[in-house]
């Protein structure tokens, strides 16, 4: 009390939040030693929580629309998750915009099916390593009328007469792995550069293209997974299939921790290595709709 008698003989007014430390005993003990060192065991307590915390937030998975759109992910990442505790957030792209997530460390892991583009993202230095993890195929699907007439087993001579009649064709054009395909066998024919007065692209997945074209009676290129998972499929039917070209393998690749050292490197191996394990290629395999296989894994082959 002398001191604050003292300020006023000044006629100097205290400092209010002075006044307010001396009247208030919570104050006073937070200026003591004992209270910071309960305040630092508090903070040693709360770090482990947040870690946890983060660890639970799993890693970013960039993939191809077929994965997710043909209900394998649904299947697959719950079993990766039960083994490993680590959860997985998927976002379906083209596999070339998927890539693209990659190479600005805005993905952990990519499950793509491009393996031209895949090598390249590897040279470039933003994974180690591609490892391939499974295959199916695709097939050119169309109205059952078949106006082009490309029923069979040529995915180049079907291309080729589907451009000479100007039929529908609904290409993705979203540069995904099956638009990167597609346009393969359009360079293999004879008139790569003529596609037909009915070629449109959607720039959309691969569920949208079929929609497309099962409203417009279109001809579409689709990985067998999608298009044995679709339902809205009109007089659709698969017209080309069994041409060796028409080969679809999917690679894993884990985001290269020097590019990107907030990546969840450690994480994002496990994922690799679960896959690619019996287990992950077993859970691959026994993936069925309506009692077909969709993917087939072939990891070390």
């Amino acid at each position: 009390m002398k001191f604050f008698v003292w300020l006023r003989k000044l006629r100097i007014s205290p400092d209010p939040s002075l006044r307010a430390r001396r009247s208030n005993p919570f104050l006073r003990f937070s200026q003591t030693p004992v209270y910071r060192s309960v305040a630092a065991i508090g903070v040693l307590c709360v770090l482990p929580v947040l870690a946890q915390a983060q660890a639970q937030a799993g890693i970013v998975m960039a993939s191809t629309t077929s994965t997710e759109q043909s209900g394998l992910f649904a299947h697959l990442l719950p079993a990766f998750s039960k083994a490993t505790g680590v959860e997985v957030k998927v976002v379906a792209l083209g596999t070339g915009q998927a890539i693209d997530m990659g190479r600005r460390g805005d993905a952990d892991v990519l499950f793509v099916h491009d393996q031209a583009a895949e090598e390249k993202f590897v040279a470039e230095g933003f994974a180690l390593k591609r490892f391939a993890v499974m295959y199916n195929d695709f097939v050119l699907v169309g109205p059952a009328a078949d106006p082009a007439r490309t029923k069979g087993a040529d995915i180049v001579q079907a291309l080729s007469k589907i451009s000479t009649a100007n039929n529908a064709f609904i290409s993705r054009g979203d540069k995904s792995g099956t638009h990167a395909a597609e346009l393969r066998f359009w360079k293999m024919t004879p008139i790569a550069d003529a596609k037909g007065s009915g070629y449109r692209e959607c720039g959309c997945g691969m569920g949208q293209a079929l929609n497309m074209a099962a409203a417009t009676g279109a001809y579409v290129l689709t990985d067998r997974g999608t298009w044995l998972s679709f339902k809205n499929r009109a007089d659709l039917q698969v017209l080309v299939q069994g041409d060796q070209r028409l080969f679809n393998q999917y690679g894993v690749l884990a985001i290269n921790p020097a590019k990107h050292p907030h990546v969840k490197a450690q994480d994002a191996q496990k994922f690799v290595d679960w896959v690619l394990s019996p287990a992950g290629q077993a859970v691959i395999a026994a993936y069925r709709i309506d009692g077909q296989q969709l993917f087939f894994p072939n990891a070390g082959k």
